[in-house]
């Protein structure tokens, strides 16, 4: 499965904690922007074909572009192989925390079931912030041959 959705926004924003006016515990809760985004994955998704989550073991993929800037030309011209690293944009761990919390229930039945994992930050290009997630089962041919090695011995 290949998705194409929008940027996420940063998990600074993600969770909200408050300590009520006497309270001894804070109370952590998931933002509106968090809320919003999500739902707009759902949307996503759901208008590229997704249909069900994956069950079980998943292999998770994403391609981060950020915005790119107006003044991109001449950032290239003055260093065309690393331009892009003066572009502002997520780190891959804040945008993935984010991304896999927001496909939990839509691409996969639970983020626990992410078994190995990838990322990149790419280049910014003319179809704007967004990121690109494949998700594959990971199916195993056979079980593990150490299971069984004490059963033969």
């Amino acid at each position: 499965m290949k998705l194409v959705l929008g940027y996420p926004p940063s998990a600074n924003l993600y969770w909200r904690t408050v300590v009520p006016p006497g309270a001894k515990f804070a109370n952590t809760y998931v933002s509106k922007e968090a809320k919003d985004y999500k739902r707009q994955v759902r949307i996503a998704a759901y208008e590229q074909g997704v249909r069900k989550p994956i069950a079980g073991r998943v292999f998770v993929a994403i391609e981060l572009y950020p915005h790119r800037p107006q003044d991109w030309e001449k950032r290239a011209r003055r260093d065309p192989m690393s331009w892009d690293d003066s572009v502002q944009c997520l780190d891959l761990d804040n945008a993935r925390k984010v991304l896999y919390d927001a496909l939990k229930g839509v691409a996969y039945a639970d983020d626990a079931w992410i078994r190995r994992d990838a990322g990149e930050r790419m280049e910014p290009d003319e179809l704007g912030a967004r990121v690109v997630v494949t998700i594959e089962p990971i199916v195993r041919s056979s079980p593990q041959p150490a299971l069984f090695a004490e059963a033969v011995a």
